[in-house]
């Protein structure tokens, strides 16, 4: 199965919060961004809604 690229903007704190994410189950970042959707989108489907309906808004991340 072929992949689509993709451009991807985040911001620094989100990506960095998803970077250690990654270092901690042994993935690359774009690894981790990729099982985080699959995971999102087999939600999605089982529970046959969306995982948050404030899907438009930026998480805040208390990152210390």
């Amino acid at each position: 199965m072929a992949k689509k690229q993709i451009p991807l903007r985040l911001s620094e704190n989100l990506y960095n919060a998803i970077a250690a994410w990654a270092e901690d189950d042994f993935r690359s970042v774009n690894g981790q961004i990729e099982y985080l959707l699959t995971e999102c989108v087999k939600q999605r489907r089982k529970n046959g809604k969306y995982v948050s309906e404030n899907l438009d808004e930026e998480p805040e991340f208390d990152i210390s």
